[in-house]
């Protein structure tokens, strides 16, 4: 199987970097500055537990060709048009594999390659690009779920399954990929919305003393408004994620939070307006996340 993967970002990088780590073909689409970093120095994968580097096939957008049996997009939502360009000649064969946050852009990518070459796929990891170039793995999160939407994507997605078992972090195969996305969702506007908000990590919110409740409240507003459009999530989920988004003392906190402190374009529009645009369809009230969206959308007309 040849991979595409689109930049070698957060996901996108140390993925990739994993991967090939254990024999997969891929190959890098990146910018100018960006290969020719990697291309003389590698590509430095920095986890908690140690640090590799990998001198990868690289191309720049000009000289792709169809030949790929997976493209893996994981770009921020607002680079998702820049990213589909980028791949225009290659995008006429094989798969896409979409690694982002949120629903909505499923739909993009159904209209622009049909549904039936558009896979699902869900990264759960925290990792930032270093000012050396390097992706760094910030906590010890790092698991990916990839899935068919329908029965003739299931051979792929099984081999890419398969690939993905022999590597350095956690998969998981699911049926009910779009359930999946949906979990994933509701988890991230929770943290997003609530670090945000806060300026704070999920400890320090917790530690007050209505933090916690208005945690829980958040979830709850987001698991209503996935029930509102048929997907229901599991009580399962909800406890799983209820545990790492009330944890006393964790430092965790949302890369929405490090994108709002270092000025840096955020994806609230995507992860936090679009889920309260289904909310406002079917009725679904949401004032904590409507508090967030409107913290958000203030703190980013004062950047630009």
């Amino acid at each position: 199987m040849k991979i595409l993967v689109v930049g070698a970002g957060g996901i996108g990088g140390f993925y990739g970097a994993q991967l090939h780590q254990v024999g997969a073909d891929i190959t890098f689409l990146l910018r100018g500055k960006r290969k020719q970093l990697i291309d003389e120095k590698g590509l430095t994968i920095e986890t908690p537990k140690n640090h590799f580097t990998i001198f990868p096939k690289t191309v720049l957008a000009d000289q792709l060709e169809p030949i790929y049996d997976l493209i893996i997009l994981a770009p921020k939502a607002f680079d998702l048009a820049d990213s589909l360009n980028s791949i225009s000649k290659a995008s006429s064969h094989g798969m896409i594999l979409p690694f982002l946050n949120g629903f909505t852009h499923l739909a993009v990518l159904d209209q622009q390659f049909g549904q039936n070459r558009v896979l699902g796929g869900v990264a759960h990891i925290a990792a930032t690009i270093t000012e050396s170039g390097s992706v760094k793995q910030l906590n010890e999160m790092k698991t990916l779920t990839v899935g068919p939407r329908n029965p003739n994507q299931v051979a792929v997605c099984q081999d890419f399954f398969q690939l993905c078992n022999k590597a350095d972090f956690d998969s998981f195969y699911r049926d009910d990929i779009e359930l999946a996305l949906w979990e994933k969702w509701v988890f991230l506007a929770t943290l997003a919305g609530a670090t945000t908000i806060c300026r704070g990590s999920i400890g320090d919110i917790v530690a007050t003393t209505y933090g916690k409740d208005l945690i829980q409240q958040m979830f709850h507003e987001c698991c209503e408004i996935a029930n509102s459009l048929g997907y229901t999530i599991s009580d399962q989920a909800r406890l799983k994620s209820l545990e790492i988004l009330t944890k006393a003392g964790s430092p965790f906190t949302a890369s929405m939070l490090r994108d709002l402190l270092a000025g840096n374009k955020n994806e609230h529009e995507h992860i936090l307006g679009e889920l309260i645009n289904f909310a406002v369809k079917n009725s679904i009230e949401c004032p904590l996340l409507k508090i967030a969206y409107t913290h958000m959308a203030v703190e980013s007309r004062h950047q630009s």
